[in-house]
């Protein structure tokens, strides 16, 4: 989709549809659409006054315009109530929007920042919310479809109709949504992808690809061998399972535009395909177990999305990548590993194991001396029971850190929530043969996770981010089809700009 900023009235935009979007408990028209109310004798006003459109969230009704102005059609967009509108709102708006053109096969949109007068006039920031919304809202995943009942529906442009002392900041912010949304839905593919064709070694490849199209970041792939040659025992057991048919990758992303200082180390779970290992899943809905890479797929998006965007800061993204699958080979439970650090784990439940391959991970970051270590993993259901699908849980060991992730969350859309990660935790998770187990059972099932995870994040300020209620989504919200989400990539993009020292409002 092709995206322009003008400096144009909504009336004289020659496009296929314009939006006009109204909230539900303002009673008068906006300012820009005076003009075309009297131009369409007053039909705005009428539809208004009858109560026949409300201005609901999500209210939606398309009206010819008869050639009384330059655009064939008009979008209203219900806003929802006054006192709830945020940036995030906006973007909900716009994916909206869009999808009701594509879905109306109409070819050219006209916008305006909906709403704006209700956010603050941080122009930048809504031209870069309102490019993230169009285009994750009218993401498809189609690499597999050979049959379409109708010819697909595509929406060709989306012109931000804006006021000239707008213009500059306005273009300039939806070039960074473009940048930030591209990755997002890069990372969204990486998840899509059936496990047989998104193996640990093609997820590496396609991390490297990347690499090499971002001439800014440097690629390094770990093989079996060097994994091996570094001692991450808790890696090579997870992934003994497939070993000689699918191994595993270690894969490290490196962008230092100022190589002095220390980096934002982010580490990603990378888990192709999870089957429970030996403590098997069940078979329902274990398809959808090729996501249980989100975590890793959103740190290689988000340093796409870094580096693109050139954000003065160093970064540096660690995905351990494997399959979890039963075998001849596979670890049982009641085995013991010993992890890169040195510290021993009693298994005793094979289905816990991306707080094994990330306990590695987070001992490899300390080679950085990082300013601060965020890993991201679908780790527990036991978040989805806590916090269902609309937050991501945080916790970690460095409350200032936590907070600058919490604000983060809540400028990218990307809510966090905070969990407690007392030390009575750890009892959970004390072994009798070991150091730790790697399963403190079902109670506080999230926080004995992060809880073991905290044994190998001593030596730096770290925070853990559960994504596993809100990395896919089974219903379809206005940005988010169904499927998998891309959450985190926005989120980090956020914290590495606060990093950097240049938060967005």
């Amino acid at each position: 989709m092709k995206f322009e900023v003008k400096a144009t009235k909504l009336e004289s935009a020659a496009l296929d549809v314009i939006v006009a979007g109204l909230f539900e408990d303002e009673k008068n028209l906006p300012e820009e659409l005076g003009q075309i109310d009297v131009a369409l004798a007053g039909l705005l006003t009428d539809l208004l006054a009858s109560g026949e459109f409300t201005g609901k969230a999500g209210a939606q009704l398309l009206l010819p315009t008869a050639g009384k102005i330059s655009a064939r059609w008009i979008l209203l967009l219900g806003l929802g109530k006054t006192v709830d509108y945020q940036l995030d709102k906006l973007r909900q708006a716009v994916a909206r929007a869009v999808q009701a053109a594509r879905d109306s096969k109409l070819s050219s949109l006209g916008c305006p920042a909906l709403g704006a007068w209700r956010l603050a006039n941080h122009p930048e920031a809504m031209g870069q919310v309102i490019a993230e919304g169009a285009y994750l809202g009218l993401y498809q995943y189609e690499a597999y479809k050979t049959e379409h009942e109708d010819a697909p529906k595509r929406l060709e442009s989306l012109t931000l109709l804006v006021k000239a002392a707008e213009l500059t900041a306005m273009a300039q912010g939806v070039e960074s949504g473009e940048k930030i949304a591209k990755a997002v839905c890069f990372s969204r593919d990486l998840i899509q992808t059936p496990a047989r064709d998104m193996t640990p070694a093609i997820l590496a490849e396609r991390a490297a690809s990347m690499a090499r199209e971002i001439s800014d970041i440097n690629c390094r792939i770990l093989v079996e061998e060097e994994i091996t040659q570094l001692k991450m025992g808790a890696l090579l057991g997870v992934a003994r399972g497939t070993l000689g048919v699918q191994p595993p990758r270690f894969i490290i992303l490196e962008y230092f535009p100022k190589p002095s200082i220390k980096p934002l180390v982010l580490v990603g779970k990378g888990i192709t395909f999870d089957s429970g290992g030996i403590s098997l899943k069940p078979a329902e809905g274990m398809e959808k177990m090729k996501y249980d890479m989100s975590g890793g797929a959103a740190v290689i998006g988000a340093l796409r999305a870094i580096a693109e965007l050139q954000l003065p800061v160093n970064v540096v993204g660690l995905i351990p990548a494997t399959e979890n699958m039963p075998s001849g080979n596979a670890i049982h439970p009641g085995d013991i590993l010993t992890a890169m650090s040195g510290k021993t784990i009693e298994v005793v439940n094979t289905d816990a194991e991306g707080r094994l391959i990330l306990s590695d991970a987070l001992t490899y970051a300390e080679r950085y001396e990082p300013a601060a270590v965020v890993d991201l993993a679908t780790l527990t259901g036991a978040c989805v029971i806590a916090l269902g699908h609309q937050a991501i849980a945080v916790l970690g060991n460095n409350q200032p850190l936590i907070d600058r992730i919490r604000a983060a969350g809540d400028r990218s859309g990307e809510r966090t929530w905070q969990l407690p990660l007392w030390e009575e935790y750890s009892e959970q998770i004390k072994s009798d043969i070991a150091d730790m187990k790697n399963s403190g059972g079902r109670p506080g099932g999230t926080i004995t996770a992060a809880a073991l995870l905290a044994k190998f994040a001593g030596n730096y300020p770290w925070a853990h981010l559960d994504i596993a209620g809100t990395a896919w989504e089974e219903k379809g919200r206005p940005y988010a089809p169904k499927g998998a989400t891309g959450i985190g990539v926005r989120l980090l993009v956020e914290l590495a700009k606060d990093f950097a020292g240049m938060s967005s409002p």
